[in-house]
């Protein structure tokens, strides 16, 4: 019998096919658990897919899919059906950001973001949730954000909006299913290396936030595995963003909101 924890689970993670995304179905795998990765971007899901099966003697399925489209999360499901496929392990993580202010971009960009950042999340868990029910087994984890427990900034308007979301929504979540063998937690990272950067092209602002700040995609997806294996609801990924979480919950809601202002212009786009 293995002594891997998550041996013979099926894990499903959203934007798999680079930083946090992948480092997460790393170490998912690295316990043991199969993976089906999606993502726009197959090519690069067909290089995850085998690194990992070569690495942790695990299967992977990988299955395109564009969470913008609203049929995306329903199609996707209908594939893991179709495969024979039951899934254990829920991981949200598709996310990006759209920078400048709010006006400066169309509302279809606007459309877009919140169906990927927040409906399709939803939809995805609504429709695997009974099943993990039913087993008496399940873990659904939803990338959020240290911006979802901040004061909002200038720029990327509705990031901090969605994250947190995604936040209050995994509490009740966990909540409603702390007795059903099935945890859930939001996964709060700060700044971490990764592409998200470089497709929002604010690589070169946020290269003004101190080293200390940093964590690698590998540290925070070790931290959020062990968090909703522990059943924390909310998990903020490192000691110094824990620090900063802590500090703006006492400071003044005026003091905060002043203070992310005149701090955003090193992290977001304006």
């Amino acid at each position: 019998m293995s002594k891997k924890p998550l041996a013979q689970r099926w894990a499903l993670v959203t934007g798999a096919s680079a930083g946090i995304g992948a480092a997460l179905a790393r170490e998912l795998a690295s316990r043991g658990a199969n993976i089906i990765l999606t993502a726009r971007r197959v090519d690069r899901l067909d290089d995850v897919a085998r690194e990992l099966s070569q690495s942790h003697a695990i299967r992977t399925e990988c299955i395109g899919a564009d969470l913008a489209d609203a049929n995306a999360p329903e199609q996707l499901c209908a594939e893991i059906e179709r495969r024979g496929l039951a899934v254990d392990i829920l991981v949200n993580n598709a996310g990006y950001g759209v920078t400048g202010h709010y006006p400066a971009q169309p509302w279809t960009v606007h459309a877009a973001f919140l169906q990927v950042m927040v409906t399709a999340p939803c939809e995805l868990a609504w429709r695997l949730l009974p099943a993990m029910q039913q087993r008496g087994y399940g873990r659904i984890v939803n990338v959020a954000s240290l911006a979802g427990l901040l004061p909002g900034s200038a720029g990327h308007t509705l990031y901090a909006a969605a994250k947190a979301f995604l936040i209050k929504f995994s509490q009740s979540l966990a909540l409603e299913n702390a007795s059903r063998g099935v945890n859930v937690c939001a996964l709060c990272p700060g700044f971490t290396y990764s592409e998200f950067h470089d497709v929002t092209g604010t690589r070169k602002i946020v290269s003004k936030v101190p080293a200390w700040m940093w964590l690698t995609a590998e540290q925070v997806a070790r931290e959020g595995i062990d968090a909703v294996e522990h059943g924390e609801a909310v998990w903020v990924t490192g000691r110094a963003n824990r620090t900063i979480k802590a500090l703006m919950k006492i400071l003044p809601d005026r003091f905060a909101l002043r203070t992310m202002q005149r701090r955003s212009r090193n992290f977001r786009g304006q």
